[in-house]
């Protein structure tokens, strides 16, 4: 039986105005990428392992997706971060300048686009804040990821280890290998972050404390 959509509280009805300030084209690109891919509401949320409440929500931009989340969306749906928010140059530019498309913020981290549209993998600036909720997302998903600490301290799960990273360290990883980041310090961590684009009906595989909240 498919789980019927809640009905939105009002931490959620408040939420869902600064989600449409932050992100005002989020919601409407992930209905028109969905419809675009051929997918229903349970099909697609099956995909990114979401319930087909919360991607619901996301769609109606009643909830407002992190950035792993929006990676996970994207990879669903082939894309990247960037197209999700209607950032989409209409000509495609190999150069990225650094006067170029501003910060956005996903549940606390910031990031900026660092590459192309239209391409195999994507490229992200990102500021990792010490103690969100998305230092608990553990991710699985087909592909790889690179990373590369620009500043501060970043804490790097990979499977059963645990990595302190400095830096000027980068790491380059599988990323079925249950995964996540984040920062080790008050100040936060900058990272160049590389990860390629799969369709896959594993990609957005999400475990632990934030999986359970969806």
């Amino acid at each position: 039986m498919t789980p019927r959509p809640e009905e939105p509280s009002d931490t959620e009805t408040a939420e869902t105005a600064e989600a449409a300030e932050e992100l005002p084209a989020v919601a409407p690109q992930l209905r028109e990428l969905r419809r675009r891919a051929g997918l229903t509401l349970e099909a697609a949320a099956a995909r990114a392992r979401l319930s087909p409440a919360h991607l619901s929500r996301l769609e109606t931009g009643r909830r407002q997706p992190s950035l792993p989340l929006l990676l996970g969306l994207a990879r669903t749906y082939g894309t990247t971060v960037s197209e999700l928010l209607g950032e989409t140059p209409a000509v495609a530019d190999p150069i990225v300048r650094a006067g170029g498309p501003g910060a956005r913020e996903a549940d606390g981290w910031t990031y900026w686009q660092a590459g192309g549209s239209g391409r195999g993998m994507q490229a992200l600036r990102v500021h990792v804040p010490q103690g969100r909720s998305q230092d608990d997302l553990v991710r699985v998903h087909p592909g790889e990821e690179w990373l590369y600490v620009l500043g501060g301290r970043l804490r790097l799960h990979l499977g059963e280890a645990e990595h302190l990273l400095e830096p000027g360290d980068s790491a380059h990883f599988d990323s079925l290998t249950p995964h996540r980041i984040g920062a080790a310090g008050p100040g936060g961590a900058d990272l160049l972050f590389v990860h390629t684009l799969l369709q896959s009906s594993l990609a957005g595989v999400c475990l632990g404390a934030a999986a359970r909240h969806h």
